[in-house]
């Protein structure tokens, strides 16, 4: 258990697929009850963001996701908000297993939700496309320049 001294670290995650972002509603008797939010939780003590973050995703809408990458931090309080960008793998099916709901929302439509204060940044972010899509770095390796030997 954290000491109180400790913030508490909330990993949460912005999964795309194609123009739609995966948002969920919390659940009744929950902090900020029936507002919606990126799927997520509490990291345990010991466990890494992106092992916590699995293991919510499984817990909370039974899926799996690929890469992810941190895009946005976040202090609210004692919280730490962490978002990552999650790759959304083919053929899974979200279940809302703890939330009443989850929807399929196009970015330019999240302000029309009604999100925790802490989260009002991010959206407005993915909302006019501040915060762009994962973008694939190519490395581009350098040749060593070769002198000409004259012998």
């Amino acid at each position: 258990m954290a000491r109180r001294d400790e913030p508490v670290i909330v990993v949460a995650a912005v999964i795309r697929r194609g123009p739609w972002i995966l948002i969920t509603q919390r659940p009744e008797g929950s902090g900020h009850a029936g507002r919606w939010e990126f799927p997520g939780g509490k990291r345990e003590p010991g466990e890494r963001d992106v092992v916590a973050l699995r293991r919510e995703l499984r817990e909370e809408l039974g899926i799996e996701v690929g890469d992810a990458r941190m895009i946005w931090r976040e202090d609210a309080g004692p919280l730490r908000l962490r978002f990552y960008d999650c790759e959304y793998l083919p053929l899974q099916r979200p279940r809302a297993l703890v939330s009443p709901q989850f929807r399929w929302v196009r970015r330019e439509d999240l302000p029309g939700y009604d999100f925790p204060p802490a989260d009002d940044r991010l959206v407005s972010a993915l909302a006019s496309d501040r915060i762009g899509r994962r973008r694939r770095r190519t490395r581009r390796r350098r040749r060593a320049r070769r002198v000409p030997s004259h012998s």
